[in-house]
């Protein structure tokens, strides 16, 4: 265990080129039928990030009171994602909630390692070390930031432009791929899954603006590519004919020509044997745009991915 750190401010920016949005999510059924047509839909949130070209704002290193250095599960500088909170605090600034922690993590038996409101991104814990914010098993494995709530849409827009940046340059320094719901969660997913929480933060937040997960993680997976500089990042397996890579083109327009709607897949396995499997219920809609941030090849079919786990043949994109 080594002793308090002495306070400090660092300011580190990164330079971010001008970003647009074309996301994913609204289902619209088609009359008559029972397979669902899902057309592309612009997030109003992340539509008005690009549109006012707000960028992320630099993160600020103020290293806090919490005094406990113990590495992650897989060792010290080896988390495995990150952790997506909100502080439930209305008003309440990044700032402020730094402070308050700082002063009754003892008491309250609470700690995370960022907090970001609209105008600051605040790192306050060496992330190489875990902190308390999700129980005992998401604790020994991910990095933890608390969104702060705000009043106006111009300021959320600003506070998830910031989280969504502060999530995608964890996962950059660390060398983590992007993987929704494996390398980054909200803290709803992790009591879901390990049940020694309650908390469904920040799902209850984010609906509040008209914002959903699956449209941060479009957010975040942006940043995150021009985080990378727009390189193939992803993983490569080539055992039984299955690739996997991150994607160069994020914007991808497809359409049938002999039929209604572009099918979907999903695909069960791992990176060493995927089945891919018809969707039934949803399909895409014809000469649709869709952002895709990942590429994976089975038995010789190339796939684009649309959504957490649906999937379009390369052949339709035009």
């Amino acid at each position: 265990m080594i002793s308090k750190k002495i306070l400090t401010s660092v300011a580190t920016s990164v330079a971010l080129a001008s970003i647009s949005f074309t996301t994913i999510g609204q289902v619209i059924p088609e009359v008559g039928s029972q397979i669902q047509i899902t057309q592309a839909a612009t997030s109003a949130i992340n539509d008005y990030i690009n549109n006012n070209n707000i960028q992320p704002v630099s993160i600020t290193n103020q290293e806090g009171t919490f005094s406990y250095w113990n590495g992650y599960e897989n060792g010290v500088g080896k988390p495995e994602g990150v952790v997506i909170h909100e502080t439930a605090t209305p008003g309440a600034t990044a700032q402020n909630e730094a402070t308050y922690f700082n002063r009754e993590w003892s008491n309250i038996y609470t700690y995370v390692h960022a907090f970001v409101d609209n105008t600051q991104i605040l790192n306050i814990k060496n992330t190489d070390y875990t902190v308390w914010g999700a129980g005992p098993t998401a604790n020994a494995k991910f990095i933890q930031v608390e969104l702060c709530e705000v009043s106006s849409t111009d300021a959320f827009a600003r506070s998830v432009a910031n989280q969504a940046y502060y999530t995608a340059s964890k996962l950059v320094q660390y060398n983590l791929p992007f993987t929704p719901g494996t390398t980054v969660l909200s803290h709803n997913d992790v009591s879901k899954r390990w049940g020694e929480t309650t908390h469904t933060d920040p799902v209850g937040y984010f609906a509040k603006w008209g914002y959903s997960m699956d449209q941060f993680y479009d957010l975040v997976g942006k940043y995150y590519n021009q985080l990378k500089g727009n390189t193939n990042s992803g993983s490569t397996n080539n055992n039984s004919g299955n690739t996997n890579t991150n994607t160069n083109s994020n914007s991808i327009t497809v359409n049938n020509p002999n039929g209604n709607y572009v099918p979907l897949v999903s695909m069960d396995g791992d990176s060493t044997r995927f089945t891919v499997n018809k969707v039934m219920n949803r399909a895409l809609a014809n000469k649709s745009p869709w952002y895709t941030d990942k590429i994976r090849v089975v038995d010789g079919v190339t796939y684009r991915r649309v959504a957490t786990n649906e999937w379009v043949d390369q052949s339709y994109v035009i």
